[in-house]
C-alpha cells in the first residue's frame, strides 16, 4: 500500500508543492506549525534516513537548505528549525522519509526539548569510539 507522501507526489491527493527534482519533492505541510511550515519527502518510499541511500538523503539537506532560505525572506522568521525523525520511538509520525522546514518566530510556543545527562569526557570519548566511521 503506497504511504501518504506517495499518493501525494503521484497526484492522487492534492499538496501545495514547492520543490521538486529526480530525489525529492517538498510541499506545505497541511498542519501548518507556523505559516511557511514545508514537508521535504523522499520520492522513493524509504522509510528512515538510514534506509536511503547517500543521493537521496544529500538531495533533502540540498532541497531544505534552498527552503529554508526561502521560508525565512518570504515569512520573516526569526530562525527555522529543521527536523528530520527516525522510527516511532525517534517521534517519526509517517513511515517514510521526510523532514520539517519549520519558520519560527520568538515565542512561538513550538517546544522540542529532552533532558540532558552530561556524561563524563571519558564515556563521550567510548561511546565515539564505538561508532567511528
Amino acid at each position: 500500500m503506497p504511504t501518504i507522501f506517495e499518493r501525494l507526489h503521484a497526484g492522487e491527493l492534492p499538496c501545495a508543492r514547492v520543490y521538486t527534482d529526480e530525489h525529492v519533492f517538498a510541499f506545505m505541510d497541511a498542519g501548518q506549525v507556523n505559516d511557511g511550515h514545508v514537508i521535504v519527502a523522499s520520492i522513493r518510499p524509504y522509510e528512515t534516513l538510514m534506509d536511503a541511500d547517500e543521493e537521496t538523503a544529500a538531495a533533502m539537506m540540498r532541497a531544505a537548505r534552498r527552503i529554508a532560505i526561502a521560508v525565512e525572506r518570504e515569512f520573516a522568521a526569526d530562525g527555522v528549525t529543521i527536523l528530520q525523525a527516525n522510527r516511532v520511538a525517534g517521534w517519526q509520525t509517517v513511515p517514510h522519509l521526510h523532514l520539517h522546514v519549520l519558520p519560527r518566530r520568538q515565542g512561538d510556543a513550538v517546544t522540542l526539548g529532552w533532558p540532558r545527562r552530561d556524561p563524563p569526557f571519558e564515556a563521550l570519548q567510548a561511546m565515539a569510539a564505538r561508532i567511528r566511521v
